[in-house]
């Protein structure tokens, strides 16, 4: 099942996002009264997809021209990535429950002139920026500076936070990890090795002055708070699955996605509760109490990356919002 990896991964994460739309500001009772059994949640005739997808398609699109121009630079990623940024913000599509901190700030991305360092709000680190990173995974020509500075970037141009940086950074490793072949029982401690790895190292060819715009005393401590805060959640990960328990709430291990961290987490443990049933790892995932739309978002992306295009059934592509521009991706990064 392993050919078309980043096929794979980007109809997961519509499907994921589809498939929690629903049930997003629900808690489990709630879910329960309309679908009893999670191994059953459907995704519905209509697969509508949240802003997860729609701004992962905007950063897609915005790769896809800078890596046309050339060799991935900072300035040569922010252009097109912000112009697309810009365009999702303005667009009546723009109505699937978008987050705070995406609208205000893509609204002052939105002034050419403004840096973008001075638009990111460095005091939050919502899920927004690391439920859209996963095709910067997908790049296989990046390298591995370029991925996660790439990655880091994107997620600064709305979510400044260092944690938001950091998840942002250790998602799309994960993505590319899991589509490079990594079996999914060696992820966690790669990840964990990534982030200490980065405790401590400010990118300022990528992220420039970003870190000067927070409280921290300097640059590396604020690399560091955000790199500890996510080997934190790491922690919270290895203890759920330690003792897993797939008919739980996941929320309730590892947090309920609402922050980047946490969002990593909780669709990491969906994923790697159940490596080799895709659909029920994204069932579980957007059976969640908590923002339940991105955590089964990550789960799908990165079941996708694992296992392939063909993870998913057939009438589920068939039927997903944006399909023919996920399948674009795919092929252009398979």
């Amino acid at each position: 099942m392993g050919g078309g990896r980043a096929t794979g991964a980007m109809l997961g994460l519509a499907i994921g996002d589809a498939l929690g739309k629903h049930t997003e500001f629900d808690d489990v009772e709630a879910i329960a009264w309309q679908w009893p059994d999670w191994r059953q949640l459907p995704l519905p005739q209509r697969a509508l997809v949240t802003d997860d997808t729609q701004m992962t398609l905007a950063l897609a699109r915005g790769l896809r021209t800078a890596l046309a121009r050339g060799p991935l630079t900072p300035l040569r990623l922010e252009r097109p990535v912000r112009e697309e940024f810009v365009d999702w913000w303005r667009s009546p599509q723009n109505t699937r429950a978008p987050g705070m901190t995406c609208l205000r700030s893509c609204q002052r991305l939105s002034t050419p002139d403004r840096r973008w360092q001075t638009a990111s709000d460095t005091g939050s680190k919502g899920c927004g920026a690391n439920m859209r990173v996963a095709p910067i995974g997908l790049v296989r020509d990046l390298t591995p500076a370029q991925a996660s500075g790439a990655a880091q970037l994107q997620s600064g141009l709305t979510h400044g936070h260092p944690t938001a940086l950091a998840a942002g950074d250790l998602t799309a490793y994960a993505v590319r990890r899991l589509a490079g072949g990594l079996p999914p029982v060696e992820l966690p401690a790669a990840l964990r090795a990534y982030a200490l790895a980065g405790r401590g190292r400010y990118d300022a060819f990528w992220l420039g002055d970003l870190a000067e715009h927070a409280q921290d005393r300097t640059a590396e401590a604020f690399a560091t708070r955000g790199w500890d805060e996510c080997l934190a959640v790491l922690d919270r990960l290895d203890a759920a699955l330690a003792a897993p328990d797939v008919e739980a709430d996941p929320c309730l291990a590892t947090g309920e996605g609402w922050i980047a961290e946490e969002a990593l987490a909780t669709g990491l443990l969906c994923f790697l509760l159940l490596p080799d049933d895709p659909v029920a790892a994204v069932r579980r995932a957007a059976y969640s109490s908590g923002d339940s739309d991105s955590i089964a978002c990550l789960t799908g992306a990165f079941a996708g990356a694992h296992l392939g295009a063909g993870a998913w059934p057939a009438d589920w592509v068939e039927r997903i919002e944006h399909r023919d521009e996920l399948l674009e991706f795919g092929a252009l990064w398979d």
